[in-house]
């Protein structure tokens, strides 16, 4: 019952306070300007996030979760918000932007969130030891990230993350994750509610105020939430994140593959290369979104399944996010090893 009101709450509170933190950018110049790598044609305030930080903070008044995480938790998304509120006020280096994401990932695992295990098939566990940080380090910055650069388009990172929280908490509601229910709960209201205005067309954007956070929170709610599925624990969240995580992966590939350095920014992320392919605004976004359920569907799936059915579904997946990514030139046109795998596999079949 708390957890319905937390929502509820939630989402009626980013509602009414997203077109005042809108205001409130346009009066201190958090505003994002139309550049030849962004989507939109006119001047558009951010910091839009804010109000689903101050949600969050509400939803926590009143769903009072108990748990020695949520101090550490609550400092490691005010560090992040912070950062991303400094970065889209004053357009921050990316060291610095770096640098807060790692204080506030140092902070909830120095309050004891961290992966201590891997839970493996046939009952085996392996026991991370040392590499238990450097590793929980690297998935909270990592997927903070991911959501971060996913935030292209109008809706699409709020949309995302939504779909991605509806699942976590829909899981820990299976598995009785009371502390993760409530977080998933309040996290999914803030962010449905600032979707409201968000959507295409948008009012305002999140900016890294709002991406920052909401990849902040994603990581270390799916990390809480997951860590105890009995087939191959990691690979459930990787499956649920997997939209952000491949455009990320993708992204490193392509500029490795190009020569490029890994910062610079460009416009061939998963949502540039369907809009190239003659997609609208919308339609991408709401393709984008189909991928994201499909993926959550089939983590839910893999929390309660066999270790065949696990291995089969994520081995499926797998492939497919490869030959979707050739297919729309995620890395480049000439990128294509599995297509041409495939082609050649048919030929000699065909000449058989």
């Amino acid at each position: 019952m708390v957890t319905a009101t937390s929502l509820i709450v939630c989402f009626i509170a980013t509602l009414v306070i997203t077109p005042l933190v809108k205001r409130f950018a346009i009066k201190i110049g958090a505003t994002d300007q139309p550049s030849n790598r962004k989507v939109h044609q006119k001047v558009m305030a951010r910091i839009g996030g804010l109000a689903i930080f101050i949600s969050f903070i509400i939803g926590l008044f009143i769903a009072q979760p108990q748990h020695p995480f949520i101090i550490p938790i609550v400092i490691g998304a005010l560090i992040i918000t912070l950062t991303g509120f400094l970065d889209d006020l004053f357009e921050l280096s990316a060291k610095w932007k770096l640098l807060g994401q790692i204080a506030a990932a140092v902070v909830v695992v120095a309050g004891g969130v961290h992966i201590e295990f891997i839970n493996l098939p046939f009952d085996y566990q392996w026991q991370l030891g040392w590499l238990s940080i450097p590793l929980t380090l690297l998935w909270i910055i990592g997927i903070t990230n991911a959501i971060n650069l996913i935030d292209g388009l109008d809706g699409l990172a709020a949309g995302v993350s939504s779909i991605i929280l509806l699942t976590i908490t829909a899981v820990a509601v299976i598995d009785q994750n009371v502390f993760v229910m409530a977080l998933g709960a309040i996290m999914l209201g803030s962010t449905l509610g600032f979707l409201v205005h968000n959507f295409n067309p948008a009012k305002l954007f999140m900016g890294d105020t709002g991406a920052l956070f909401l990849g902040f929170m994603i990581s270390v709610i799916a990390l809480l939430g997951f860590k105890n599925i009995t087939v191959f624990s990691l690979l459930v969240p990787v499956i649920l994140l997997a939209v952000p995580i491949s455009d990320t992966f993708f992204a490193i590939i392509r500029r490795i593959v190009n020569k490029t350095p890994l910062s610079t920014a460009d416009k061939s992320h998963l949502h540039h290369c369907l809009l190239n392919l003659g997609f609208s605004h919308k339609q991408t976004v709401l393709m984008i979104y189909a991928m994201s359920a499909i993926f959550g569907l089939s983590a839910i799936v893999l929390t309660i399944s066999t270790l065949w059915v696990t291995a089969f579904v994520a081995i499926t997946l797998f492939i497919l996010i490869e030959l979707g990514a050739e297919k729309v030139g995620l890395v480049n046109q000439e990128y294509k090893p599995f297509t041409r795998f495939f082609h050649r596999l048919g030929g000699s079949l065909i000449r058989r």
